[in-house]
């Protein structure tokens, strides 16, 4: 896929109310950002050859720092995506990551964030994939783009049809367990795009490093959005 340069780079939010994503009370909740880079060394090949091994171990890592939900990932080079032939291609692996995860329990309720439309919606059920996954598509100060719910619930996707209206702080979808959320543990990618190009239900959330300033410039980071979740906690 070529992604040609775009004329937006950054979101414009100014004066825009904007929601939560995520239950979270920054009073008592804790977040911890976790490094899925190779300089992470506890992340052991076993950890990651095993989806019940890897869950555990994020768990325990949450549990550990008393933590309600682990976060990171934009533009985060990671290695972790060598576990799953998903992210292969002849000439360059993709490791590049294009979103935010928020790592935590199974059931974990999504929000809308602000008014949306539904654009797309698919199961992207390979390994490693996405699983259930949500596309809604936002006006925001005439501003058009687009946020990816992916790794979601496979119930999530019941009931819903294209240009379905999402109200703002609508409870639309769930973290799904790992036989529907392409088997990873329990997370919410969520990614940003302005040009959605013709792709349906789905848009590559990893890319080839090579790639990474045309990827990098239809997929700013999200953390202008997620900032009024969290509030005062560091994403």
């Amino acid at each position: 896929m070529q992604v040609a340069g775009q004329r937006e780079t950054q979101l414009n939010l100014e004066g825009v109310a904007i929601g939560k994503v995520v239950d979270f009370d920054p009073e008592s909740d804790q977040l911890y950002t976790f490094d899925l880079t190779a300089n992470n060394t506890a992340i052991t090949p076993e950890i990651l050859e095993d989806t019940t091994t890897f869950s555990t171990w994020v768990a325990d890592e949450l549990n550990a720092h008393h933590a309600r939900y682990g976060i990171g990932g934009y533009d985060e080079h990671r290695t972790i995506y060598a576990r799953s032939h998903h992210f292969d291609t002849a000439e360059e692996p993709r490791r590049l990551h294009l979103g935010i995860d928020i790592w935590g329990p199974a059931g974990t309720p999504v929000y809308n964030f602000h008014d949306a439309v539904v654009h797309s919606f698919k199961f992207n059920d390979q390994y490693g994939d996405y699983g259930a996954t949500i596309i809604l598509k936002y006006n925001l100060n005439g501003q058009i783009f687009h946020a990816l719910y992916g790794h979601l619930s496979l119930d999530s996707l019941t009931g819903l049809e294209e240009g379905q209206h999402i109200p703002m702080g609508k409870a639309f979808a769930r973290f799904g367990i790992p036989e529907e959320n392409g088997f990873w543990p329990p997370h919410l990618h969520f990614q940003l795009i302005f040009n959605i190009y013709a792709f349906k239900g789905d848009y590559p959330g990893v890319c080839q490093y090579s790639k990474k300033a045309a990827f990098l410039g239809n997929s700013p980071d999200p953390a202008p959005i997620l900032k009024h979740t969290f509030k005062s906690a560091l994403i």
